[in-house]
């Protein structure tokens, strides 16, 4: 938080909103959301598009990561993704601050994949953070494998700033990564 505090002007976005959409509610993490976290990231079908979650992955890092999200500490959103009503955890989207620069990550369960979830998802967030820091540049990316991903960026005004070469903790390689940005001029909300 100290290399966003430096810069003149700027303020964190205050703490984790919750997020009503039309199917969607975005909430803040909960430690009581491990069970699910663990189960949705033991598929290595959506942990292999991730660069930092191991594999295996169980209910202790789960708890671990839900240790530092839910501490407070950072300025970081960890939203959990769950369908109206139900308060069930069906994935996550984040916005954090890494190395001074703000970055939009996100995964879901496969079983909920193809359904147009999580642009609806990251469209909400990323509208809602906007709203708290309109001077900002928001940036993400998706391995060069992860069509999916790399759709919804585009249809959200995420631009590709480079490619290069990621290290994947759960492929345990390096594997070609595209870099976007976006700006809240260029942010397409109803993508």
């Amino acid at each position: 938080m100290n290399a966003l505090l430096q810069r003149p002007g700027t303020r964190p976005p205050g703490p984790c909103p919750v997020i009503e959409t039309k199917r969607l509610v975005l909430r803040p993490q909960r430690m009581g959301d491990a069970d699910a976290i663990a189960q949705s990231l033991s598929d290595y079908q959506v942990v292999r598009m991730l660069a930092r979650v191991p594999v295996p992955y169980d209910r202790q890092d789960a708890t671990d990561w839900l240790s530092r999200a839910t501490s407070g500490l950072t300025p970081d959103w960890s939203f959990a993704i769950t369908a109206s009503g139900d308060d069930v955890h069906i994935g996550a989207v984040a916005i954090e601050l890494r190395h001074g620069r703000w970055n939009l990550g996100y995964w879901l369960d496969r079983y909920y994949w193809g359904k147009g979830i999580m642009s609806e998802a990251a469209a909400a967030a990323v509208e809602r953070f906007f709203r708290r820091m309109p001077e900002e540049v928001l940036h993400s990316g998706a391995f060069a494998d992860n069509a999916a991903s790399l759709r919804i960026q585009e249809k959200l005004g995420f631009a590709v700033t480079r490619s290069g070469d990621l290290y994947s903790r759960s492929r345990n390689a390096v594997a070609p990564h595209i870099e976007t940005r976006v700006t809240q001029a260029d942010f397409r909300p109803g993508a």
